[in-house]
């Protein structure tokens, strides 16, 4: 889900890249971070914790520049059809995502996949 032109700047401490995207329709989040595995954003991994966000995916590489990356991707199951979220689910839980962030100094805008990219 992210492109990482650079490791050389953070939007925050430990972080190096935020995407917050759905696949269409668009009501089930997802947040996908790039970090710096020497120095992790421990504080905001153990609070997707606690919001309850799941850590799904973890990848760890070299970026062109030499900088060591770990991918990391969280969801949260909500109570609709293929534990989608709600609307009211959606509603809270980017709130709560936005806060999060927010918090650490990281803005963050999400959005929904192309369908080309949700299914690439």
């Amino acid at each position: 889900m992210l492109f990482l032109k650079t490791t050389s700047v953070t939007k925050a401490p430990g972080i190096y890249e935020v995407d917050i995207a759905a696949k269409p329709p668009g009501k089930t989040f997802g947040i996908f971070l790039a970090t710096d595995p020497d120095n992790p954003p421990a504080g905001v991994l153990a609070a997707l914790e606690g919001i309850g966000f799941q850590n799904t995916y973890k990848q760890s590489y070299t970026h062109k520049d030499k900088g060591k990356v770990l991918d990391l991707h969280f969801q949260k199951n909500g109570t609709d059809l293929f534990n989608g979220w709600k609307t009211d689910e959606c509603a809270a839980n980017l709130a709560a995502i936005e806060t999060l962030f927010d918090s650490v100094g990281v803005k963050v805008a999400p959005r929904v996949m192309s369908l080309a990219e949700a299914y690439a």
